[in-house]
């Protein structure tokens, strides 16, 4: 069952991600990281039934997908992804708002994510969804040796 949200004039409407989706999803994968997951990894990742992966649809085209492993009453984010051409328009904070909604009805309380400190836009959006810094992972991301910001919204 989708959920859906106003985003200017037009409506974002999110659903558990399906087979159907992998070249949106790979698209967008490919376009936002240094290293991309493959197809294979998606679906490795989602058919497991601790996790949770949603695709936001702008008029029927997926333009953002997010994941999550659900453990006991905690939830990992793995990835969450916005087509570059909808960047800044509020997709990310609904699909995050989304996920941690379905998180919680899932029976997660709190929410942990890594992001790179050089991620100064995906740091700005998980703080207002919540999140926290509470360390660092370091030399965490393979392709530069970057560390990683752990941030945790504690109560979802």
């Amino acid at each position: 069952m989708g959920g859906a949200a106003e985003e200017g004039d037009a409506m974002i409407a999110f659903r558990e991600m399906c087979p159907e989706d992998a070249a949106a999803v790979e698209a967008i994968e490919r376009a936002s990281f240094a290293v991309p997951w493959s197809r294979r990894a998606f679906w490795e990742e989602a058919k497991n039934e601790r996790t949770l992966y949603l695709v936001a649809l702008l008029e029927g085209e997926i333009v953002g997908y997010a994941g999550a492993w659900i453990l006991l009453d905690e939830a990992q984010i793995t990835n969450v992804a916005v087509a570059p051409e909808k960047r800044g328009q509020g997709v990310g904070r609904r699909l995050m708002a989304e996920m941690m909604r379905r998180a919680k009805a899932r029976g997660a309380m709190r929410m942990t994510l890594e992001v790179r400190p050089s991620n100064e836009v995906a740091l700005t959006l998980y703080k207002s969804c919540g999140f926290q810094d509470y360390g660092r992972r370091p030399h965490y991301y393979q392709d530069n040796g970057e560390d990683a910001v752990i941030m945790w919204n504690m109560q979802l």
